[in-house]
């Protein structure tokens, strides 16, 4: 393809390449997310090709390449991608740790433009330029831009009712995605998740994890920070703590003010609309007849 568009939760992204090469080949996980917007939020031209950082830019950012093993985090190399800044263009550098050929890429951004600019260095004629991580720094950005919130979490629906599971690795989210599945449940995702403020207040959208995987949504009726125990454990927290405890599970690059300012009242305003509690949970069908009966 020579451009395509994608549709994901309120966003509409479209990809354009004006040159031969590369054919513009999107992932599995996007296929039933392609979409025929003519208005896109952004535009990202994409280049074949290497693209040299102008040499007085500033590296604001970096991430290291971590890979979660058994539920256990470890970092496999110290470069992974960055964030550059030189006067008013914003730029990420990043790798393609996926890629069969190998390969990098760099992404002018842009908090206020809605035209972006991705090159893309490696063989072949094909390239995805939704390839991990670029997907994942694109959703970011523009969940950021929009005042939205990405975040590790899973969700379910059930009974036209949304919840939203959200902690760390190892904390129970995809455990409890599938308690609730089995219980009948649709799971909208078990891994990362966009809260987005609509005109139907706020909802919850998965973002593609999984090949194939259908584009879902739900109202958020209530979040849950959750760990696992011996019991299940619930307490609502309010104010201060509330915010605070459910921004430390969010997606966030902390290079810039106002990103984290705008991340902390999209916050504020969620917890302000949904309640929020503190769940330590017992692995098996007890802590769905707990939430169901105190809802």
């Amino acid at each position: 393809m020579k451009a395509f568009s994608v549709s994901i939760a309120n966003y509409s992204v479209r990809f354009e390449c004006e040159s031969e090469k590369p054919v513009l080949n999107p992932g599995k996980r996007f296929s039933r997310f392609l979409s025929s917007s003519r208005l896109p939020d952004i535009i990202i031209k994409v280049t074949p090709g290497k693209y040299m950082l102008p040499a007085t830019s500033v590296k604001v950012f970096d991430a290291p390449y971590v890979e979660e093993i058994n539920g256990s985090r470890m970092k496999k190399s110290d470069n992974f991608w960055s964030i550059h800044k030189h006067d008013q263009d914003l730029f990420i550098k990043t790798s393609l740790p996926f890629s069969n050929s190998g390969g990098d890429a760099i992404l002018r951004f842009s908090l206020s433009d809605r035209n972006w600019q991705l090159w893309i260095d490696r063989p072949g004629e094909e390239a995805d330029p939704l390839e991990y991580p670029l997907d994942g720094l694109i959703l970011y950005y523009l969940s950021a831009i929009k005042g939205d919130i990405l975040i590790h979490a899973s969700g379910v629906s059930i009974a036209e009712k949304g919840f939203l599971f959200s902690g760390i690795s190892g904390k129970g989210k995809s455990t409890m995605a599938r308690l609730w599945k089995e219980a009948g449940a649709k799971v909208i995702n078990d891994d990362r998740l966009i809260i987005g403020n609509t005109k139907q207040g706020f909802r919850i959208f998965n973002t593609p994890v999984y090949d194939y995987e259908e584009p879902a949504e739900a109202p958020v009726n209530k979040i849950f920070l959750i760990s696992h125990g011996s019991v299940n454990v619930m307490k609502q927290l309010s104010g201060a703590r509330a915010v605070s405890s459910l921004m430390s599970n969010c997606i966030q690059h902390s290079w810039n003010k106002d990103l984290i300012e705008k991340l902390m009242d999209s916050a504020s305003d969620v917890c302000r609309s949904v309640p929020v509690y503190d769940l330590a949970f017992r692995p098996d069908n007890s802590v769905i007849e707990e939430i169901l009966n105190n809802d």
